[in-house]
């Protein structure tokens, strides 16, 4: 019988069998655990006689708190204490230095047994509160352990042909001409599978959105965006996310911000930061449908810019189309009054 220690649901359930005539080895049986180990945690942790589930439970934590603590094994002895300190500071000597010397002398404790200590055990007492003021005496005077999360590493691919956003025309930066456009993808928690994709039109700061499966679906979720307005595409700004080594696939000129410069496609930023107000940071996509979604790019629509003289982005974007003889289904932009948001 493996041993495992007593929970608050076992506690639950022996302070229930008690209270109905059981006795010790009967609860034992039950719990599936030995009948000296029911016995003694009903003789330990009962107060005033009763055992109660929450007082034991409360008794048993503060003696578990108090039977270990951290590196204990250097802290009671103090000949030990000692030796690291000396070494460390005077001698100056690595942790593993001195675990060696240690363990190649027969240093005994109170019952006669040799003392063993390794190197990673003098690192975790420097590292810990008891230990802190030798750091400074080690040879990378570090004061606190960094580890490096373990876990599957991913190769990072690089976008192939990318063109980078000094190529592209200036008058795309002055947002003078109409038809160029950014995309992105709005940032989900790690629960979630699904994303949001988005295009903004630069000159009209006109929205599109839509929410697709999985992240490395996002090119499908722009072609489908893209597909219905091709004809208002001059070019596309991404970023340099893995999900969208696939570009070519649109078949549009596309340029590149460098990494980690995401203000410079700012217009696409500022909007799902205003996208946020409807789908908060650490909010489940779960939660919201394809048509609420699509809702929420209406709203922003159809909201006045103080940036196009207090129109609107949808009626910006309606003059730019007509004005540019671009064909385009006018209807698929007004506003859906009947969506529940």
């Amino acid at each position: 019988m493996s041993y495992q220690h007593i929970t608050f649901s076992n506690r639950l359930e022996i302070s229930i069998l008690l209270k109905k005539g059981y006795f010790h080895r009967e609860i034992a049986r039950v719990l599936k655990k030995n009948h000296s180990s029911v016995s003694r945690e009903i003789k330990n942790n009962s107060v005033n006689g009763v055992y109660d589930p929450v007082k034991a439970q409360a008794k048993s934590k503060r003696k578990r708190s108090k039977s270990k603590y951290q590196c204990m094994k250097i802290v009671k002895c103090s000949e030990l204490t000692n030796y690291i300190e000396i070494n460390l500071r005077d001698n100056h000597w690595t942790p593993e230095e001195i675990a060696g010397r240690w363990n190649s002398k027969n240093y005994l404790d109170e019952n006669g047994k040799k003392i063993i200590i390794s190197a990673p055990t003098i690192y975790k007492y420097l590292y810990s509160n008891r230990g802190q003021h030798l750091c400074k005496y080690l040879c990378s005077k570090r004061y606190v352990k960094r580890r490096r999360k373990e876990g599957r590493k991913t190769k990072r691919q690089l976008i192939p042909n990318r063109t980078l956003i000094e190529e592209r025309p200036n008058v795309v930066d002055k947002r003078i001409k109409f038809g160029h456009w950014e995309g992105d993808t709005l940032g989900k928690i790690r629960t979630d599978s699904e994303v949001i994709v988005g295009l903004s039109e630069r000159m009209s700061r006109f929205i599109l959105i839509d929410k697709v499966s999985m992240l490395k679906h996002s090119m499908d979720g722009f072609k489908m965006l893209l597909n219905p307005h091709y004809n208002t595409f001059k070019s596309l700004t991404l970023d340099n996310g893995v999900e969208n080594i696939r570009y070519e696939e649109l078949n549009v000129d596309t340029y590149f911000c460098h990494p980690y410069s995401s203000w410079e496609k700012g217009g696409i930023e500022n909007l799902f930061k205003r996208l946020r107000r409807f789908i908060p940071k650490k909010a489940s996509l779960k939660g919201y449908t394809r048509k609420q979604i699509i809702g929420f790019a209406e709203i922003m629509n159809n909201t006045p810019r103080k940036c196009l003289d207090w129109k609107t982005p949808a009626e910006v974007f309606k003059e730019q189309c007509i004005k540019n003889n671009i064909k385009v289904n006018l209807n698929i932009y007004s506003r859906v009054l009947h969506l529940t948001i």
